[in-house]
């Protein structure tokens, strides 16, 4: 590769991670967002978590309407579309659903905030799919992982600093807001006007985005040289799965559109174990739809595709499982630290702690970006101590003028100290990698469960470290050894991304019934599932004649 040529993918690369920046900020932003929503519309923990429901949901099926077509006309829609007019669609549907959230916001409803929201996130479905294989497709495949972490590292940025803007677009100040303040406030019919103007801005910088791309005449069209294959028996699956949940969470729908149902719930101060049930039914068509599928393909290859392989499908699980935990822990986190025992934290105050769970992301993936500057193994060694708190205090620093008084998470510095001994003994192995930070994971979440206060909030917080490298670690493992099938199943994981529309609001439902505290059983259970695919993974590529310990990590999110 000449260097004009290096110099030409490095202005292309700095162009497309505009767009990682945009999924960060609007996506982080729905941890202020949904306790305004709730107060501001009267909502249960569940309902407020539908706004979580439709943004993630929106990423699957936008993924699978792009299999389906393309399975329809039997090639890539896509590829033939080339990456870079993926993106420039993808980014104009995300303006379309910025001036529809803009009416939505007008009309001041609630469901159609949640179809804006969806809009928005159909159109970054389309640039999720197109923006991964582009930045890997800019240089040499060795470094790949690398652009694609640095993208990664962009995006976390986006998430520490969409709290803080948000905050302020809805209360207006960033610091001093109360329960009886946020109650107040979102009561008032103009509540909602700030969020408007931001939407102007939102939409308004998609568009130059849009255009900045159209424009840039350094950005290659982005094709890959894959085939499309065909997979009808996985795309039926798929199908019926989406039939089930659309069936189910309509049903959901109605009953909670129904304001006397929900006055009867409050007044009478009733659970919905109904409700429940069907919130638990939907995650498990998704698991064992998922599981019979590569049964299936396990003895009859034939029309399955990429499901054959265990690892793809497990890792499918694996994704499923890393956004709705990503997406859970913050989601509620509002609704958490509102409680007696964790300080009576609400409306505005709340954005430093959700910016740092999100910092906690852009920590662990600014250190894996390290090998992008291509250091000696001494000086990357100092630089994974160096550079996970140079970003700890960035966001201290974001925080910190933003009128946040950021000394509540100075200690949490100590906390930054387990995720870099976790990389030390990961070794750069994504398996392994993955089952330590998993169980890393698991015990901070249970370490949350069991206490109260500053030390179970810097617990449930620590989950945002421990995620930080969960998607390269998991995209990768699962698409190796897959051969002429390695597009599609990149396209089902990115399907997966549904995870984060069906486990915030399985917690939702359950802290309604059990409180919210002890709601986060549900994160200990996903971070054990994550370490298992760690430790499962191995073997199931062993047996495939494969070296777990050479793959490479990709993808980012």
């Amino acid at each position: 590769m000449s260097s004009e040529q290096t110099k030409t993918n490095n202005s292309a690369l700095y162009t497309l991670i505009t767009v990682f920046f945009f999924w960060g900020f609007i996506g982080a932003s729905n941890g202020v967002f949904i306790p305004f929503c709730k107060a501001k519309f009267g909502l249960d923990q569940f309902q407020s978590q539908l706004i979580d429901f439709a943004f993630y949901g929106a990423y699957y099926i936008g993924a699978l309407l792009l299999f389906i077509f393309s399975s329809m006309v039997n090639r890539d829609i896509l590829n033939g579309w080339g990456f870079k007019k993926g993106i420039i669609n993808g980014l104009l549907i995300s303006t379309f659903g910025a001036a529809f959230m803009i009416f939505a916001v007008t009309q001041g409803s609630y469901l159609l905030i949640l179809a804006a929201l969806f809009v928005v996130a159909l159109g970054f479905s389309l640039q999720q799919t197109s923006a991964q294989p582009f930045a890997a497709s800019l240089g040499d495949v060795h470094t790949a992982s690398n652009r694609l972490n640095l993208a990664g590292g962009i995006n976390s940025f986006g998430t520490t600093i969409g709290p803080l803007v948000v905050s302020t677009a809805l209360f207006g100040v960033i610091a001093g807001v109360n329960e009886a303040y946020i109650k107040e406030f979102a009561q008032k019919a103009n509540s909602l006007d700030k969020m408007e103007i931001l939407y102007v801005f939102v939409g308004g910088l998609f568009l130059l985005a849009a255009a900045l791309f159209y424009f840039s005449k350094k950005l290659p069209a982005g094709k890959s040289d894959a085939t499309f294959e065909p997979a009808n028996k996985a795309m039926k699956t798929l199908i019926a799965i989406t039939a089930i949940l659309v069936v189910i969470f309509g049903y959901i729908f109605s009953r909670y559109s129904d304001a006397d149902f929900i006055k009867h719930f409050i007044e009478n101060k009733e659970k919905d174990f109904l409700g429940l049930g069907l919130t638990i039914t939907t995650l498990l068509v998704i698991v064992f739809g998922l599981l019979f599928a590569n049964s299936r393909a396990q003895k009859s290859p034939e029309g399955w595709g990429a499901m054959k392989y265990p690892q793809l499908v497990l890792g499918m699980l694996g994704i499923f499982t890393y956004v709705g935990v990503e997406v859970t822990i913050q989601s509620n986190l509002g609704e958490l630290l509102k409680t007696d025992v964790f300080g009576k934290i609400t409306g505005s105050a709340l954005a430093p702690y959700i910016s740092m769970y999100w910092g906690s992301l852009m920590i662990g993936r600014w250190a894996g970006a390290i090998s992008v500057f291509n250091p000696s193994n001494s000086a990357r060694k100092i630089l994974l101590v160096v550079v996970p708190y140079l970003a700890f205090g960035v966001v201290l620093f974001v925080n910190h003028i933003s009128g946040q008084d950021v000394g509540p998470l100075y200690a949490y510095a100590a906390v930054v100290a387990f995720q870099i001994a976790g990389f030390f003994l990961g070794q750069d192995k994504p398996s392994r990698t993955l089952m330590i930070f998993g169980l890393m994971g698991m015990i901070a979440m249970t370490i949350g469960l069991l206490t109260t206060g500053t030390l179970a909030i810097y617990a449930f917080m620590s989950g945002g470290l421990f995620c930080s490298i969960m998607w390269p670690a998991i995209f990768s493992l699962a698409i190796t050894g897959l051969g002429k099938y390695t597009s599609q199943g990149s396209a089902f994981l990115v399907m997966m991304i549904l995870g984060g529309g069906i486990i915030p609001p399985l917690q939702g439902k359950i802290s309604d019934i059990i409180g919210i505290h002890q709601s986060y059983f549900i994160p200990v259970i996903c971070f054990a599932y994550l370490a298992y695919y760690g430790f499962a993974v191995k073997g199931i590529l062993k047996k495939q004649n494969i070296d777990v310990d050479s793959v490479e990590t990709s993808g980012g999110h």
